[in-house]
């Protein structure tokens, strides 16, 4: 692919997502257009809307990267992220569409009548957006480099712009219609490449996708390393280095940047030292990509995404923009089937990038499979077009889920960092937005890159030992107080926190320590949850006053006039 298609590809993205945000200005003119869209987005607009913004790096990217390298294992990331909306649908988004909030922190003090409850919810909900936000800035950077040859930082800084100008103009309003536009675009851009592809796969004779032994190159491959990295070699090979024969023997060899290989046909393919892939047969059999607990290492992942997904910030404020509790209900069903269709499409990419990109093994750069293989398999003008489709639609990834982070985290930093500080709340909410994006542009620009799908998926498990056991129980458990809550959050969510920077920061560990580190949410949500518990049950004198009132307006359908009030981030709880 061309470096002029693929930065084609990325003005055009970033020229139609402007242009539709300012669209939506037009009709953003209230504090409540501004948060919550007024509370009138349909049950279709806004399942494609929470289907753009969820369907993030980590899905368009990620999830075939991991594939490619690990195997079947991976494809628990689709199963629960799709699955994690059927708890949602059950167990909260009609309560929570009830209770009248325009933000999780919101929904704590309401709940709890406390604004100690308030502000440690404020917290998580800034740390599991600066968390998520992380590997959407390190993949913008990785595609723009992929696709243009610019510099790693050129990515998060494109897209913090483009979101920067959809979010100030129209907040929720606004990136309505913009995420519900990048959905669509995002499943075009995977689904008519692949049909492509799996033609190619048929005629070349349906090739197996776990063959025995290690990989190999089926023939004399040219690899041009782009950063420093050090790869391991299964077994002596002779290679092209720059002009010059080089013969590597087992084992791990360092390969500066700009270092041209040529491996001859039938060489075995090196790995990144970063990677552990799965080879040969294992790569399609179940629990073999868990480090040394593999057991434990799935079943913590299955928690994390299944119940992460009611704990994320700015896939729950989208329920706050539905009329009622009945349509918060049918937007979540529109979601699973939005979902389910395209979480078919990534594990696709993944195995035939098995077969016809291996060397990305050796780059360590797995996650670009799906920009890669267009132009690998399909040559002349359809193979640039196709890249140039799958180019915007990971563009469009990064920009739909960064704009749903940058509201919720915006909302919640204008109401309770600059409330009282900026008279007008819709400025409060665009400096908010500002904020929002500086930490994790830094850390983008200044952390070294790790799998997208494997951060994301640390910042489900934060978000499912959080705020999954405060919905839950908040919802469906009367003798919740704020003490509990607190300490429960605190438990939960700084242990996951906790775990989630040695892994990141320190890299894997070996043995059960690095199994709990890397994969928490097995033993840090049911802390969570047992701490509510116990510190509520010896707390009751701390219970809310109103507690039964706000738990007949959580569980009593609309139909029923109880003259209900709103939440209001000028006034707080209105009656």
């Amino acid at each position: 692919m061309s470096s002029s298609t693929g930065i084609v590809a990325v003005v055009l993205t970033a020229l139609a997502t402007v242009l539709i945000g300012m669209y939506g200005v037009r009709a953003a003119r209230t504090t409540s257009d501004f948060y919550v869209a007024s509370r009138t987005v349909t049950p279709w607009w806004n399942a494609s809307a929470i289907g753009g913004e969820y369907l993030s790096a980590a899905s368009f990217l990620g999830v075939a990267g991991l594939v490619l390298a690990y195997g079947t294992d991976m494809l628990w990331f689709p199963v629960g992220y799709t699955a994690g909306y059927l708890m949602l649908l059950v167990l909260v988004a009609a309560p929570l569409r009830r209770s009248g909030a325009y933000t999780l922190p919101d929904f704590a003090e309401a709940r709890l009548e406390s604004s100690a409850a308030r502000r440690m919810a404020s917290i998580l909900v800034v740390t599991i957006g600066w968390l998520y936000l992380l590997p959407q800035f390190q993949a913008a950077g990785l595609t723009l480099r992929t696709v243009t040859g610019a510099p790693l930082w050129a990515g998060p800084v494109v897209v913090a712009v483009v979101v920067l100008v959809s979010v100030l103009g129209g907040g929720m309003r606004s990136i309505t219609f913009v995420q519900a536009f990048q959905y669509w675009l995002k499943l075009t851009a995977l689904l008519v490449p692949v049909i492509f592809l799996l033609l190619v796969w048929l005629n070349d004779g349906r090739p197996e996708l776990a063959a025995p032994g290690s990989p190999v190159f089926d023939e004399p491959t040219s690899v041009e390393v782009t950063t420093d990295v050090t790869i391991d070699v299964p077994s002596r090979v002779t290679v092209v280095a720059d002009g010059a024969a080089l013969v590597l023997e087992p084992g791990p060899h360092d390969v500066s940047a700009g270092t041209v290989l040529d491996f001859p046909a039938g060489a075995p393919i090196p790995h990144a030292s970063s990677l552990t892939p799965m080879t040969g047969e294992s790569w399609a059999l179940p629990l073999t990509a868990g480090g040394d607990h593999p057991l434990y290492a799935t079943y913590s992942l299955i928690i994390a995404l299944f119940f992460g997904t009611m704990g994320l910030p700015h896939v729950l404020v989208r329920f706050y923009t539905n009329p009622d509790g009945r349509a918060a209900r049918r937007t979540t069903l529109a979601v699973l089937g939005l979902l389910g269709v395209f979480y078919v499409l990534p594990g696709l990419y993944g195995a035939l990038g098995r077969l016809y990109t291996p060397e990305l093994l050796l780059t360590g750069r797995t996650d670009a499979v799906v920009l890669v293989l267009p132009a690998r398999l399909i040559d002349g003008v359809a193979g640039e077009a196709l890249s140039m489709l799958v180019t915007a639609g990971a563009f469009a990834a990064f920009l739909s889920t960064s704009s749903g982070l940058t509201v919720s985290v915006a909302g919640v930093l204008s109401q309770d960092l600059l409330h009282g500080r900026v008279r007008n709340p819709v400025t409060g909410f665009r400096l908010g937005a500002f904020l929002a994006l500086l930490v994790p542009i830094g850390l983008a620009l200044t952390s070294p890159f790790l799998g997208i799908a494997d951060v994301v998926g640390l910042a489900f498990a934060v978000a499912a030992s959080s705020f999954c056991p405060l919905l839950l129980l908040g919802i469906w458990w009367r003798r919740l107080t704020w003490p509990g809550a607190v300490a429960g959050l605190l438990a939960g969510g700084g242990a996951s926190t906790a775990a989630v920077v040695v892994t990141i920061l320190g890299g894997p560990q070996g043995g059960w320590v690095g199994a709990l580190l890397a994969q928490p949410a097995a033993w840090t949500m049911p802390l969570a949850f047992l701490v509510m518990i116990v510190v509520s049950l010896g707390t009751q004198q701390h219970l809310a006053p109103g507690v039964n009132r706000t738990m007949v307006r959580l569980h009593t359908p609309e139909n029923l006039d109880l003259n209900r009030g709103d939440w209001d981030p000028e006034d707080r709880w209105r009656t």
